[in-house]
């Protein structure tokens, strides 16, 4: 089933839950966010439960394991000790709503906001901590046999393959790639990695951990990707400052999972893992677009995540100017003025910022996932505006060609590139992702200007 039509999933949902005993569902709502699998709340015999499915069948194809094996690694997280929920049924083809699972509600928010601002942020910076480590003292005997295993250079090889199919014109990107290639570390020895361990994917209430979730990318590899990736600049939200999942430093963070694991942890890995699950995002963004073009997911999210490319470019690139030499690393950026065009007819920009404030006018009248989606809507539209505006120079830098760097003649170090690449990422994002944190601290650093 691709629709989400509130009446037949209520339908289906009822055979799912008569097989473990429970009453039809009641207060079926759609929940906000999730990214790539949909989730629904709703009650039966007094308690509360989520439906995670996929929002069509298609797109479950192509992914190494399906739901049933999801919900089993969830279920072995719970058995070691992860504060994640317990789940009481998997679909089947026969109820008739797709691919999914039904589990307990937990207590708490995910919302990063919400968390980030809560008292006792270093607690639960700890207790993620914890987790963590819990889940990576999980063993291949602890969890079903299809759960990947991770080739570090066949991992870089897929990325590359995704890059070249997605055009293979993104500069920063292709450094990246080059990068890894050249830096990629010693396989370890492997443990269960969770995959997408970051602010977003746990729940807190009142200043504790209260559930880890969303376990779909799950495999078995080295355990400083799960710490870098919930490091990265993008989940840290709003507090950029605190480097540790947006919770506080990463000293704390890496010694609480050390005290709870008995492994070091590794900076130099650390840094690789940082670099490469950011390339894996920037790509994981850009094939977005093509998810939509091919019709998989033609929800508006998902076209309007292939925009935040430019956020994983930026921060790349100030992770991978560490390398450059002094003297390109302190040449500093003057951004170009972009002034309003205030004459003649309407400009694509005129139309977009005329649909996007009709749309804030009638926000209070839309409700649940629609108000969700019409903020997506609005998002869309101010990168239609801002794109107008801010010029075209921008896919003349995408053109520069992305051979010399895979072939070893182009890099950080060749005189103008790092300032172009900069340039190019400081004006890219602030059409994007003008709000996006790390942009202001890429503008400090690189123009010296607030």
């Amino acid at each position: 089933m691709s629709g989400g039509e509130p009446n037949a999933i209520e339908q289906g949902l009822a055979r799912a839950l008569a097989r473990v005993g429970l009453s039809p569902p009641s207060g079926l709502t759609r929940l906000t966010g999730g990214a790539t699998m949909e989730s629904w709340r709703f009650s039966s015999n007094g308690e509360d439960f989520v439906l995670r499915r996929s929002p069509s069948l298609a797109f479950m194809q192509g992914r190494p394991y399906g739901h049933a094996t999801e919900a089993a690694l969830i279920e072995a997280a719970r058995a070691a000790g992860v504060t994640a929920p317990e789940v009481v049924t998997v679909l089947e083809e026969g109820d008739g709503i797709g691919s999914g699972f039904i589990m307990c509600a937990l207590p708490g928010t995910p919302n990063p906001k919400e968390i980030l601002a809560m008292d006792g942020a270093q607690t639960i910076l700890r207790e993620a901590a914890r987790d963590l480590a819990r889940i990576h003292s999980l063993s291949r005997e602890d969890v079903p046999a299809d759960v990947p295993v991770m080739d570090y250079r066949a991992a870089i090889a897929d990325l590359r393959q995704q890059f070249e199919e997605a055009g293979g014109d993104r500069p920063i990107i292709a450094l990246g790639l080059k990068w890894m290639e050249d830096n990629c570390p010693e396989e370890c020895a492997p443990v269960l990695n969770h995959g997408d361990y970051r602010m977003g994917n746990i729940l807190a209430e009142n200043g504790h951990l209260t559930g880890v979730l969303d376990w779909e990318l799950a495999h078995f590899g080295d355990p400083h990707e799960d710490l870098a990736f919930g490091c990265m600049a993008v989940w840290r939200f709003a507090r950029y400052d605190r480097p540790a999942l947006g919770l506080g430093p990463l000293e704390d963070y890496f010694a609480t999972y050390e005290a709870e694991s008995g492994r070091t942890v590794d900076r130099a890995r650390f840094r690789y893992w940082t670099i490469h699950r950011t390339v894996w995002w920037a790509l994981g963004c850009l094939k977005c677009a093509k998810t939509w073009r091919e019709g998989a997911d033609r929800t508006l999210e998902r076209v309007v995540i292939s925009r935040r490319t430019s956020e994983q470019e930026l921060d790349l690139l100030m992770l991978l100017e560490e390398d450059a030499p002094e003297e390109e690393r302190a040449r500093q950026i003057k951004l170009y003025n972009h002034p309003k065009r205030k004459v003649g007819e309407a400009a694509i920009h005129d139309l977009a910022a005329a649909i996007a404030e009709w749309l804030h006018s009638i926000k209070d009248s839309v409700q649940g996932h629609d108000r969700f989606q019409l903020a997506v809507a609005r998002n869309a539209l101010g990168i239609i505006e801002r794109d107008d505006l801010h010029g075209s120079w921008q896919a003349n830098f995408n053109s520069y060609a992305t051979d010399g760097i895979f072939e070893g003649g182009l890099d950080l170090s060749t005189k103008d590139h790092l300032f172009l690449a900069k340039l190019y990422a400081l004006e890219k994002v602030a059409v994007d992702s003008p709000k996006y944190p790390a942009l202001a601290v890429a503008r400090k650093k690189w123009t010296g200007e607030d």
